[in-house]
């Protein structure tokens, strides 16, 4: 275990600073509500880690997709969809009658993820380019939002729930996975966990409230929220 702590420590460093050069930040920005660290995006660069074998046995990605009950024809959304390691995994729930809409702000993340795409003939997931404060979804056309180790480092989060908002229908969900900031044995850099705390100081005041909260995968919250 302190093996493993101390090579995804050094990889989250790396990616961290891989940020910071991709993205030019130098002084960490803080959370206006919660006061909390973000964390820089981690650019193209780190897109290995995103397809890791270890992932599954970290996170347990594939019982993390089955608790999100998708069903055939649903339109959902993988919001910081990286290379689509989530987005393919939901498509396939979805079916051909439903839609994945794989946001990322990063164009070179995009441009892998089609390319996946191309490759495995898959049709049912829209690749689209995000901004820092904008989803670019369709206004009430989701109905979940899923962010994957994503929302501690949006930039502009207030503005992103925002947009976020808008593009659910009233019945949709927007799910949270975070590394639990709560468990020190968790192996991930403190700026890259959030806290239950930090989720409702942060989400309530956009509109969003906690509907439940799910602890059974290894070291992240799955943290499920309404539109109030």
């Amino acid at each position: 275990m302190n093996s493993l702590r101390l090579q995804m420590q050094i990889y989250l460093l790396l990616v961290t600073l891989l940020g910071v050069a991709a993205y030019g930040q130098r002084v960490p920005a803080i959370h206006p509500v919660s006061g909390r660290v973000i964390a820089p995006v981690m650019s193209a660069a780190g897109a290995d880690w995103l397809e890791r074998a270890e992932r599954e046995n970290e996170e347990s990605p594939t019982k993390a997709v089955a608790l999100l009950g998708l069903k055939p024809g649903m339109t959902v959304c993988d919001l910081g969809a990286g290379t689509g390691y989530y987005a393919v995994r939901m498509a396939r729930l979805v079916g051909a009658e439903g839609k994945v809409y794989a946001v990322d702000i990063q164009p070179r993340m995009l441009d892998l993820l089609s390319k996946r795409l191309s490759a495995a003939g898959i049709k049912n997931i829209e690749p689209l380019l995000g901004a820092e404060s904008e989803t670019n979804l369709p206004p009430e056309s989701q109905d979940l939002i899923i962010l994957v180790d994503v929302y501690h480092e949006f930039s502009k989060p207030q503005e992103m729930l925002r947009s976020i908002r808008k593009a659910l229908k009233d019945t949709g969900r927007l799910v949270l996975l975070e590394f639990r900031k709560e468990d020190g044995n968790v192996p991930i850099r403190l700026e890259h966990k959030m806290s239950l705390t930090e989720v409702k100081a942060e989400l309530d005041p956009e509109g969003f409230q906690i509907e439940k909260v799910l602890d059974t995968l290894p070291w992240q919250h799955m943290i499920f929220l309404r539109k109030k």
